[in-house]
């Protein structure tokens, strides 16, 4: 005779490898279930980073101390377009795109870019219209975030000896100014970044020094 105990088991057992595999789901219920998957993993690794990464919880202590404190709810994980893996509002929102991370090391630099850009907000009361205020945010949060290190580097298909994160810093930055809609050409995004590059390059505010 049949346990019913096992016949319900096994059903369950058949329910999740369906949701695993997509196996008799229809092509919406299988996105639907994938962009599920990705968003359990993205808060389980903010979760994490926001607990226990060294670097993240360095920035949100700081941004306590100046005045402008992030909640966990302000870090909203969510489906982003395939040309970014986070973005900061000005209102104090941190978006993490969900399914764009290959590791929670990449989500930790992601995460700790986007701090930067609210800590400049707080304390320099940047006006990101301004394609000079913008160039000199994403100069440093490029480079102190990790976002620039050898291997993150090397995975994008660049490989330099030389200054290369000095290399990567600005051509990410000139890339982020250009995408800003008060930018009317890739000319003006190069003169914003290199005419604060000395000063925002130096700038390592709130870290001692290049992560």
């Amino acid at each position: 005779m049949t346990n019913p105990d096992n016949d319900r088991s096994f059903q369950r057992w058949l329910n999740k490898a369906a949701e695993v595999t997509g196996f008799r789901m229809s092509t919406e219920e299988r996105q639907r279930n994938l962009e599920q998957q990705k968003y359990a993993r993205c808060e389980k690794w903010k979760a994490e980073l926001l607990n226990y990464s060294p670097k993240v919880v360095f920035m949100l202590n700081h941004l306590r101390l100046s005045g402008c404190p992030i909640p966990p709810s302000s870090i909203i994980c969510a489906p982003c377009d395939s040309t970014r893996s986070g973005g900061f509002h000005p209102a104090g929102a941190i978006i993490l795109c969900q399914g764009h991370f290959g590791s929670k090391k990449h989500m930790e630099d992601t995460l700790t870019h986007e701090l930067v850009h609210v800590y400049d907000h707080c304390k320099f009361s940047v006006d990101w219209h301004n394609l000079r205020h913008h160039a000199c945010s994403e100069i440093r949060a490029n480079s102190l975030s990790g976002d620039c290190r050898y291997m993150r580097e090397l995975g994008r298909g660049y490989v330099s000896f030389s200054k290369q994160h000095q290399a990567c810093v600005r051509r990410r930055a000139i890339l982020s100014v250009r995408a800003n809609p008060a930018c009317p050409d890739t000319a003006s995004a190069e003169r914003a970044v290199n005419e604060v590059w000395e000063s925002c390059f130096s700038d390592t505010r709130p870290f001692d020094d290049i992560c």
